[in-house]
């Protein structure tokens, strides 16, 4: 499996955390990246912190790549496969604009070798959380490259395009969930008498070394909940507010919110 050159189009947040992960993690050098930007502000933060990554117009940064990663919205896709039509022939497209269907990524470029990614943010320190499905000209060594990829900044599952949406509700929206959590720990924390910086270093480690203890042990959350939870404890009693409150469904109402709109971005709703 050899390397690709790669055209990345758009260096927005997404693309910095999936472009910087594979740099960090060798997978990718920054010589084999052609990067189409428009924006001078994001331009200058790439040139700063990656100068060997050549910026180019899009036409002569997908024609000169084996490979494209599409980092840009939804509604920005369709004009840039319009901009570039002549170049999309013989090339691997990949895509992580979310609600974007196989169907329509395949009409834009004009052939079916395409791969639609959702990643999430955490990709750029490695621990990223991706899904992957393939169109019908993707080929095996296609896949193994795209997995490679996405396996060197986190976790990445192929699965059937029906549970993209599903995806971006969960792992794709799912860090703005968390970061939420463990802010709203901190300020319960300061609130019980905790200093601000004291009540944030224990709220970010305590999410993840549970997260780490379910991943490692493989043991049901609800377990190690119960585990905590002694009878007439502190515990059980700060678990009997967060229900009154309604955490369980409002998260559960978060990712299916999430996956709607997923669909109307795509147009598939």
């Amino acid at each position: 499996m050899k390397a690709k050159k790669l055209a990345v189009i758009g260096g927005g947040q997404m693309g910095r955390a999936l472009v910087g992960g594979m740099i960090a993690s060798e997978v990718i050098k920054p010589s084999k990246i052609c990067l189409v930007e428009p924006d001078p502000a994001n331009q200058a933060w790439w040139q700063e912190q990656y100068p060997e990554i050549d910026q180019s117009d899009l036409e002569s940064a997908v024609s000169a790549s084996e490979a494209v990663l599409l980092a840009v919205k939804p509604n920005v896709v369709p004009r840039v496969a319009a901009a570039a039509a002549s170049n999309w022939q013989g090339r691997l497209v990949v895509s992580i604009a979310a609600g974007v269907s196989l169907q329509k990524l395949c009409g834009w470029v004009g052939h079916q070798r395409v791969i639609r990614v959702m990643p999430n943010t955490p990709s750029l320190v490695r621990q990223g959380a991706s899904a992957f499905c393939c169109g019908n000209e993707a080929t095996t060594d296609d896949r193994a490259w795209i997995d490679k990829l996405l396996q060197c900044v986190g976790l990445a599952i192929e699965i059937e395009e029906s549970q993209m949406d599903a995806v971006t509700g969960l792992s794709g929206s799912g860090p703005a969930y968390v970061c939420m959590m463990i802010e709203a720990m901190a300020d319960g924390g300061v609130l019980a008498g905790l200093p601000r910086d004291v009540a944030l270093q224990l709220a970010t480690q305590t999410v993840l070394g549970t997260a780490r203890m379910i991943a490692t042990t493989g043991r049901h959350p609800g377990e190690l909940k119960d585990a905590v939870a002694s009878p007439g404890g502190t515990t059980i009693a700060a678990i009997a507010t967060l229900e009154q409150n309604g955490i369980r469904g409002a998260l559960i109402q978060a990712v299916d919110a999430s996956a709607k709109r997923s669909r109307q971005l795509g147009g598939n709703e």
